[in-house]
């Protein structure tokens, strides 16, 4: 049983023993609930006020049954926090609780379920760009050590309905799959869907056989990354300038090129149903618009300048990071 739970026992507890005070004062001596209530409290929290009046027998009695009561409670009280801080549960749950809390406070965040290769370099990627994270992880020492290093962490088995409500999936934005086996992809993949409706999920797979299963499951994107690996590794073979500049894209630095999203929607009032040339993206900033995403996702590259700007749409820019700075600053 935890501490919360234990603590809740006292607490009601103590409310039992305060009502069986005011009732037995009121029952015996007749007094009004208030002074009932009075002479309760300053029994059990034995403060040593004046009494209201004289005790009778029938009073003393009942006052000393209600003392013993209230030391009982005392000692579980005690003894709930001495076990928990002796066997280092206490803090511990404390620490727990003050995580679950700033997890709950989350919105439109992503939660990346499995700390594996995938995982970690999903989060290095995500913190880059400030993006809110949630962890899960079933292994208990990576993930202490996760909590040490500041992320939010939930541990446990993400194939679990109770722990993906643990990192508040509800409220998220996305959701990384990145477990080792394609079957816990799978069926998180399914519970996810079902309990956010609205969640982009990125799931991980291993076999060419669970691409398909994992689509219709839910999964928005499914990655490959031994596919994907090999595939970059011929690329680099045929197209290796191509390749190594379109990697260079995707790195911060001080020197690098950098691609920035921006969702229309995002934008002034003014610019809605705009063209892109009217949002003179190259003279404010110096970016370039080298995508368009239109409100219904088909995928335009290189965009003519009249493309309109409608709602639900997004655009793809290029720029240097201290233009991108420049165009965040703006928009």
């Amino acid at each position: 049983m935890s501490i919360r739970r234990k603590l809740y026992i006292a607490v009601l507890l103590l409310f039992i023993v305060l009502s069986i005070g005011v009732v037995g004062y009121m029952s015996i001596s007749g007094d009004s609930f208030v002074d009932a209530l009075y002479m309760t409290v300053i029994t059990i929290s034995t403060v040593g006020f004046g009494l209201l009046h004289p005790l009778s027998e029938e009073e003393k009695v009942f006052t000393i049954f209600l003392i013993f009561l209230s030391v009982t409670l005392y000692g579980y009280i005690i003894k709930v926090i001495t076990e928990n801080i002796a066997n280092g549960n206490f803090f511990e749950e404390l620490k727990q609780n003050k995580m679950q809390k700033k997890i709950d406070s989350l919105k439109q965040h992503t939660i990346i379920c499995g700390y594996g290769r995938n995982g970690q370099q999903a989060l290095i990627k995500l913190k880059k760009y400030n993006q809110d994270c949630v962890i899960i992880e079933r292994d208990t020492d990576r993930a202490k050590t996760l909590e040490d290093n500041g992320s939010l962490i939930v541990n446990g088995d993400a194939t679990d309905d109770a722990i993906l409500e643990k990192a508040a999936i509800e409220k998220a934005k996305s959701l990384i799959v990145a477990l080792p086996s394609d079957a816990d992809n799978l069926f998180v993949v399914l519970s996810a869907r079902q309990m956010n409706k609205d969640l982009h999920i990125i799931s991980r797979a291993s076999e060419e056989s669970s691409y398909k299963k994992l689509k219709i499951a839910g999964a928005d994107n499914v990655i490959m990354p031994d596919k994907l690996g090999g595939d970059h590794m011929a690329s680099l073979v045929v197209t290796p300038d191509v390749i190594e500049f379109v990697d260079m894209l995707s790195v911060d630095g001080e020197f690098t090129a950098n691609l920035q999203e921006i969702v229309v929607n995002d934008l002034p009032n003014a610019y809605i149903s705009q063209s892109i040339l009217d949002l003179d993206l190259r003279r404010k900033t110096g970016c370039s618009v080298i995508g368009f995403i239109s409100d219904t996702d088909e995928y335009i590259i290189n965009p003519e300048a009249t493309t309109q700007l409608v709602a639900g749409s997004k655009l793809i820019v290029l720029g240097r990071p201290e233009q991108i700075e420049k165009l965040q600053t703006l928009f």
